[in-house]
């Protein structure tokens, strides 16, 4: 399970699951573009792992394709894309407004189709590629107070599915990873006004009680989901889904 020698896009690169995605890639000896809009942070992490800095903004089709023709460009060739960029507004059906719901559908599901697109078509020309959506298990069972978050994940969810479908017998593999409760600072986001480091950890000791392993994945975990399915072990995964929850969805 290696995906050594690979040219790679991962989006949401600057922190929490597709920071530690890019990471595992680089020590691997992948080429890494690590796609964010948070350009400080971007830097500073890229800096750290070698991997190469992209700010694009996702919601922008045009900015995709640019994305992509410029790897094309430089190395060659695409050979896999993890799309880890995720926003979430914590609203539920009664008080989300249109702007939330329009916010995250455009980040969510539209950055993601504009990408899975753009990378198919190079992969498609090639014979050859992986593409890993990170969906998540509220696309399956929801979850009150975050209506267009699930949303949006059940729409990624069949993004992939059907993508996989148009895409079987060209070479090119469309699978998902579906985390459940990880720490990252999206967990902590979004809750009215910034919490203090002793409110997060009572926070997250609380969603820990609710899973069956009874802790968080850590984001490392949820990257090793999408290395396989980027690797050429997972060969003849396609459509499929990875569910790492702890247990969660089997209650």
């Amino acid at each position: 399970m290696t995906c050594e020698n690979k040219i790679v896009i991962v989006t949401g690169a600057a922190s929490g699951m597709g920071l530690a995605t890019t990471r595992l890639l680089r020590d691997q000896g992948a080429t890494v573009y690590a796609v964010d809009r948070q350009e400080v942070a971007l830097q500073a992490a890229c800096a750290a792992c070698g991997a190469i800095p992209s700010v694009v903004d996702i919601t922008s089709s045009r900015a995709c394709d640019e994305l992509v023709a410029r790897v094309v460009e430089e190395q060659g060739r695409l050979d896999g894309i993890a799309n880890f960029a995720g926003v979430l507004k914590r609203t539920g059906i009664l008080d989300c407004s249109d702007e939330e719901f329009d916010f995250v559908m455009e980040t969510n599901v539209k950055g993601c189709f504009y990408l899975c697109r753009a990378a198919a078509r190079v992969m498609v020309a090639q014979g050859a590629g992986s593409i890993v959506n990170i969906s998540s298990i509220w696309s399956d069972v929801a979850a009150p107070g975050v209506l267009a978050y699930c949303v949006s994940k059940g729409a990624v969810s069949q993004i992939t599915r059907s993508a996989a479908l148009d895409l079987a017998g060209t070479g090119v593999r469309v699978n998902e990873v579906r985390p459940g409760e990880t720490k990252t600072p999206m967990l902590a986001s979004e809750r009215g006004r910034a919490l203090t480091p002793e409110e997060i950890d009572g926070k997250l000791q609380q969603i820990a009680a609710t899973i069956p392993e009874q802790r968080l994945a850590e984001p490392e975990e949820i990257a090793a989901a999408a290395l396989f399915l980027l690797s050429d072990a997972s060969s003849y995964m396609q459509g499929a889904s990875i569910t790492v929850d702890g247990a969660y969805t089997a209650c």
